[in-house]
């Protein structure tokens, strides 16, 4: 290789590292903007309601009535708990009534997510109750919002501080 080969790889190669270290320093600067967003403390009591879900009509589709699409008849008054424990894990505790009183402690892992914690859990809620529940939401300084799934019933929830 002749030498004004060798100056036009070295050319190169120093232009490409430039480049490089602009790009890694371009991608710091977004990651250290996102790091900076304080993960909210999601603890404490929260109070809101819950209701059955029922999806949008169809296109084409004739709602019947004109009632709320995310509550129908049935929205109900539920308070909540949530407790921080080790290694992104939570313990939300929701309670109300919904023709006899109920209680539920469901642990769930939450991982930040920007501004907002992320959640999702699962619990045996028993027979009588409905059995296997899945969960999933996101909570942030002010709203905790959540859908709910069993083997026969699906719902949402959204809760506001207490």
């Amino acid at each position: 290789m002749n030498r004004r080969a060798v100056k036009s790889l070295a050319a190169v190669l120093l232009l490409g590292a430039a480049v490089g270290v602009g790009l890694t320093r371009a991608q710091d600067d977004k990651y250290a903007k996102l790091r900076a967003i304080k993960t909210p403390d999601v603890s404490g009591s929260w109070t809101g309601d819950w209701g059955m879900y029922s999806p949008p009509p169809k296109s084409g589709e004739v709602p019947a009535g004109l009632k709320k699409m995310m509550y129908p008849e049935a929205c109900k008054q539920m308070d909540c708990s949530v407790e921080k424990l080790a290694d992104g894990k939570f313990q939300a505790t929701f309670q109300g009534e919904c023709g006899r009183p109920y209680k539920y402690t469901i642990k769930m892992l939450g991982r930040p997510a920007g501004g907002s914690v992320m959640f999702q859990g699962s619990a045996d809620l028993g027979e009588k109750d409905g059995g296997v529940f899945d969960w999933i939401g996101r909570a942030n300084d002010k709203e905790f919002v959540g859908f709910f799934t069993s083997m026969a019933y699906t719902g949402t929830f959204r809760l506001a501080r207490k």
